[in-house]
């Protein structure tokens, strides 16, 4: 992540104690024989790291360890933490070792993680206190501490014209220190390649450095890429793709586009703001984002400050042992629930409804060759000797190719099974084939049933209020004077004066039937029909002579 020899005032107090450590533990010893030192010689030796976090050997599971920096047996009072699963394979448990940590309020409130392996109880042990050491570190400093532009970069080529420096963007990564974005888009252009396949992509000869590594934080060499769109935030320690040196990698790449279905259909988000928890990257929205934003949320709540290998909160400082003497044992604590669900982050994040993916195969190729090998180190050392006094070395290079196979866009999509267009279609299908019914026919079905059945009741009601009205006045205005008989008369022969009815509206068939006869009433009559054509004319004068002769008989 950063140059180790520029980084060795920082580090020259851990670097010591893991030199002591590996003495210690295993008779390591540079350029010396490897003989154990004994208890009294580590004593004397005092280290604040060892206070700090106590490297112990796990002697067996009858939960007694010994402090490997006083010499001391203790009994372990807190929760043991296995960080290796081939622990539970491990036949001689006095090759365990581990750190233990306590809470700085409470020291009978401590836990032990244990390791299987010596190397990874050193890697583990040494990276909390790096942290540590570069929390305090200005982010200025750092950037310089870590590698340029200029000094990564040896050849760049794209879409078959070269690049340089200029087409890269720096971010600074906490772990990784300086990485570079090439195409990020910062400075308002895209850059789009003409065509598929090897020579129109991405072609970078990375300069590893491997002399200049830190030993006891990193254990490989190369380099890690990672693959993703101008608004994405690059998770390189989840998902980077790791390139080695003296070798050439070629990538090729299929776009594809994923879109699904939000709600009542799925549980994701569109851009992440109905969500609860604050976008700590300035990219936009993705489940990885949240999580380590709700994670570090969550550390900054419950242990006063920001774990390291996370953006800054604004209002928050990192963590480190001078300010935060608590944070190591928080921290772990706090990482146990969020690995066991239990800190609530799964169940409020979700993932995005659309996002992007590049489905990448990777092919190696030996680099350069035996027979080009010297010429071509000739070559490039020749380039960068004005900044370097050595000669490279193949394993401090790596030849990475980035394209695309294809130009096609693969976009899938979820579409819904049945909508209600879909389900009104499939109904009304169903009831045509099994009942022979229509939209027609349900529309009448409904008109007969309750709209009718619905007006028959209200003008029910309807007559009966009239009704009542109708004799509340008569029984308020007394009796009616009498008309004359030929007035009355002329009033019965009119329907509409008929007692029975008493509506507005026409009397129908049923009613009809039921009107009585008005009394005192001739009923009346129709004369018939004065047509000429009923009269019955003869066309003959005589009769016939032989209807006389029937006549007869």
């Amino acid at each position: 992540p950063r140059r180790y020899s520029a980084m060795k005032e920082y580090l020259s107090e851990l670097d010591k104690e893991t030199k002591k450590a590996l003495e210690t533990f295993y008779g390591f010893s540079e350029g010396k024989s490897k003989v154990r030192r004994s208890v009294d010689d580590w004593n004397r030796t005092g280290s604040d790291f060892f206070q700090q976090i106590p490297l112990l050997k796990v002697e067996d599971f009858s939960r007694t360890a010994t402090d490997l920096h006083s010499g001391q047996k203790r009994k372990i009072e807190g929760s043991v933490f296995h960080k290796d699963s081939s622990i539970v394979n491990s036949g001689d448990s006095n090759d365990i070792i581990g750190f233990q940590l306590c809470d700085a309020n409470n020291s009978s409130e401590c836990a032990l993680y244990t390791f299987s392996s010596g190397v990874n109880a050193i890697q583990e042990w040494y990276k909390l206190h790096y942290m540590n050491i570069m929390a305090q570190i200005p982010l200025e400093t750092k950037e310089k501490l870590s590698y340029s532009a200029d000094d990564l970069l040896l050849t760049c080529f794209f879409d078959g014209l070269s690049c340089d420096k200029r087409h890269f963007t720096r971010f600074h990564h906490p772990l990784h220190g300086n990485c570079y974005t090439f195409n990020s888009g910062e400075n308002g252009t895209i850059l789009s390649t003409s065509t598929g396949g090897s020579e129109y992509g991405l072609q970078v000869v990375l300069y590893i450095d491997e002399a200049d590594y830190n030993p006891f934080l990193v254990t490989s060499t190369g380099a890690k890429i990672i693959v993703h769109d101008q608004n994405e935030y690059p998770f390189i320690e989840d998902i980077g793709t790791e390139i080695e040196t003296a070798a050439a990698t070629s990538i090729g790449m299929h776009f594809t586009r994923s879109r699904k279905l939000s709600k009542p259909y799925s549980d994701c988000t569109e851009t992440g703001a109905d969500i609860p928890v604050e976008n700590l990257y300035n990219k936009s929205y993705s489940l990885q984002i949240c999580l380590h934003s709700c994670f570090q949320k969550a550390m900054v709540d419950s242990c006063g400050c920001a774990q390291y290998a996370q953006p800054l909160p604004t209002g928050a400082e990192y963590c480190n042992y001078k300010k935060n003497p608590n944070w190591m044992y928080c921290y772990y604590r706090l990482h146990e629930k969020f690995v066991k669900e239990q800190l609530g982050c799964q169940q409020i994040c979700k993932d995005a409804c659309s996002f992007k993916e590049w489905a990448l195969t990777t092919s190696i190729a030996q680099w350069p060759s035996t027979v080009s090998e010297d010429w071509m180190l000739r070559v490039l050392s020749w380039d960068k000797g004005q900044k370097l006094n050595k000669k490279l070395n193949k394993t401090d290079l790596a030849n990475l190719m980035v394209f695309y196979k294809d130009l096609n866009e693969r976009f899938i999509s979820e579409n819904p099974a049945n909508t209600l267009v879909i389900l009104l279609s499939n109904f009304g299908g169903q009831l045509g084939l099994w009942m022979s019914c229509s939209v027609v026919c349900v529309i009448e079905i409904v008109e007969v049933f309750l709209i009718d059945s619905l007006s028959i009741v209200l003008r029910r009601q309807w007559q009966k209020a009239k009704k009542w009205w109708h004799g509340r006045q008569r029984g308020s205005s007394g009796k009616a004077p009498q008309a004359s008989d030929p007035e009355r008369q002329s009033h019965e022969r009119q329907g509409h004066d008929n007692p029975t009815c008493i509506d507005e509206d026409l009397p129908t068939f049923t009613t009809a039937l039921r009107l009585p006869l008005p009394q005192d009433s001739p009923l009346p009559r129709t004369p018939p029909p004065n047509y000429s054509t009923l009269r019955l004319e003869t066309a003959f004068t005589e009769q016939l002579p032989d209807t006389l002769e029937l006549g007869q008989h």
